[in-house]
């Protein structure tokens, strides 16, 4: 007879837990596992009778009688997400100012980890995991990306210290009901029957007919979109330049678009906050752009501030991803032809997010190397914010004009 003790200590442990069911079938599916003998053998390690044994045999053989679901559907601990659907906008308040990424994808990325986003959020009231940060992220379009060859240049060691800066000052005026725009120039455009990258539907065999090579031809051009995107209405204006990408230009088109909408939309805004990159014809060195803002405040009988992308950043502008981005999808594959066909394109564009888009064609001449002397800057009302002063100014209307258009 074979020792069985070991057995015997081991059904006195479990058997304390089981009920009598249970019992009967965990000695069951032992003597089953042990074969020949293993009926006998069981009982006496089990103390179960052997009648009990054979039940419990014919009890695993049959349907098992525990049903799939031990929880009624909808019990069980609820996602944080249902609990506390608050903790979404706090996650993407997190993540927003630091966002970077291709304008042209759908896809958005952050530059924070899981585990810093989860501490962030267990700081401020909302304590989870970052396997739940990660899942968040993805039900609000970010995705884990690798490396890309996109720098810009170096770093400045206040990049991230002016997006949160930039932000604040967005969030305010939003929150005052102040209009709040991001501008830049769109990459130039030539106009003619040259390629356009993408593709779309065309009869088969049919493509559209394109020059073999993309030299810009006599007489033609090019267009120079410079666009400015409204922040809270999630509209956009574009005005189509022919000439060149100046300051002169940039605030021209600015004051266009308060002509046709800002003034309209906001009748009673006495602050205009504009977000623009470093660099350009918009950039925070140009005298010329800080003289033409003088121009416009005047004119408009608004202060405008202006709160600039640090350096190597202008990938990062809202404009990108919220305007370009979109008028790019809207024209790829067709060529454009004609300016007439570019401002068609660019008012078409919409998302189903609720985006509309209003261009305007601009024959002015714009002239470069245009000097601005010390005693035309000395007239700008010009002040400068604590922080980084060279990038975030406000500059003041000298005049106070009842007709603001």
């Amino acid at each position: 007879m074979k020792d069985d003790s070991r057995l015997k200590q081991k059904y006195a442990i479990l058997f304390q837990h089981l009920n009598e069911k249970q019992r009967r079938l965990a000695a069951a599916a032992d003597a089953r596992f042990f074969g020949y003998g293993g009926i006998s053998r069981l009982a006496r390690a089990s103390g179960l009778s052997r009648s009990t044994l054979y039940q419990g045999l014919k009890e695993l053989e049959g349907s098992p009688a525990v049903p799939k679901r031990v929880r009624k559907p909808g019990a069980g601990r609820k996602r944080i997400v249902e609990r506390t659907p608050a903790i979404l906008k706090e996650l993407e308040s997190l993540v927003d100012p630091l966002t970077r990424g291709d304008p042209m994808s759908p896809l958005r990325w952050t530059s924070k980890s899981t585990r810093q986003l989860a501490a962030a959020l267990s700081e401020q009231g909302f304590p989870v995991s970052h396997r739940v940060v990660a899942e968040m992220l993805r039900q609000l379009g970010y995705s884990l990306q690798a490396n890309a060859k996109m720098l810009e240049g170096a770093s400045h060691p206040d990049r991230d210290a002016q997006f949160l800066y930039l932000n604040r000052q967005v969030r305010n005026a939003l929150a005052k009901g102040r209009p709040v725009i991001s501008v830049d120039t769109k990459k130039k455009e030539l106009v003619g029957e040259y390629r356009n990258g993408g593709r779309e539907w065309q009869p088969q065999g049919a493509p559209e007919k394109v020059n073999v090579h993309d030299f810009p031809e006599a007489g033609v051009g090019k267009a120079i979109p410079y666009g400015i995107y409204d922040v809270g209405r999630n509209l956009g204006w574009v005005n189509v330049g022919r000439d060149h990408d100046t300051a002169s230009f940039a605030v021209e088109s600015i004051r266009r678009w308060w002509r046709a909408l800002g003034v309209a939309l906001y009748p009673q805004a006495k602050q205009l906050l504009i977000c623009a990159d470093a660099g350009g014809s918009n950039g925070y060195r140009t005298k010329l752009w800080k003289l033409e803002l003088q121009s416009l405040a005047d004119a408009a009988g608004l202060e405008v501030s202006v709160c600039h992308l640090p350096p190597g950043t202008s990938k990062w502008n809202k404009i990108e991803h919220r305007l370009f981005s979109h008028i790019s999808m809207n024209w790829r594959g067709r060529p454009l032809v004609s300016h007439e066909v570019i401002v068609e394109l660019i008012g078409s564009t919409t998302t189903q997010s609720g985006l509309r888009v209003a261009a305007q064609l601009d024959t002015g001449a714009y002239p470069t190397k245009v000097q601005v002397s010390d005693e035309q800057m000395a007239q700008v009302q010009l002040r400068r914010h604590r922080f980084h002063g060279e990038w975030n100014y406000s500059i003041r209307p000298r005049t106070t004009l009842v007709n603001r258009s």
